[in-house]
């Protein structure tokens, strides 16, 4: 089982972010919007129970994610599935109807401009992205995945890395919380 270990931080300053990024190495992507619309369960509370089942599309590319419970209190660690579906508008929309028509309901969609670089650190290759979220604000999100095994490792590689790249205050809640919140 892989499990996605992410830490975010706010930040005012994103190009002094690039800029360190740059000193190690890791060159930033161009830019890409991915819009992640998120689904109510029908007969669960996923607020409550901490999950997330979203449809993300970037470009022609799409995936259905579920994320499950956060596993700690300090970083967003938690059972991620992955899967990509087919390409393009029809195919997300595809999905949409099938999600809607086993009970699921959308429950809003997150929009955010990302670039994200690879940055070599610890002997692992962490995935930063930067994030430009539509009424929530801009982040840095730093994230590794792992089996279970790895988990402690890989928060240690991520808290490392963050404080070489001068993030402070991780912010745990998610884009969906914080939209929701920002309404």
């Amino acid at each position: 089982m892989n499990y996605e270990v992410e830490q975010k931080f706010p930040v005012e300053e994103m190009a002094a972010v690039e800029k360190r990024l740059g000193e190690m190495g890791a060159e930033v992507s161009e830019t890409r919007v991915e819009e992640d619309t998120y689904y109510v369960h029908p007969a669960r509370d996923f607020a409550r129970t901490d999950e997330a089942l979203r449809i993300r599309r970037a470009g022609q590319t799409n995936k259905i994610t579920y994320k499950g419970p956060k596993i700690d209190q300090t970083t967003k660690t938690r059972e991620e599935i992955d899967l990509e579906v087919g390409p393009g508008a029809e195919s997300a929309t595809a999905w949409a109807t099938l999600l809607e028509a086993l009970g699921f309901s959308p429950k809003a969609t997150v929009r955010k401009q990302r670039r994200k670089a690879l940055v070599e650190w610890q002997g692992r290759r962490v995935e930063v992205s930067l994030d430009e979220v539509d009424r929530v604000g801009t982040f840095v999100e730093l994230e590794l995945v792992v089996e279970e095994d790895g988990l402690d490792d890989a928060r240690s590689c991520i808290a490392a890395l963050a404080r070489a790249l001068g993030l402070e205050a991780s912010e745990r809640r998610s884009y969906l919380e914080l939209l929701l919140e920002a309404d």
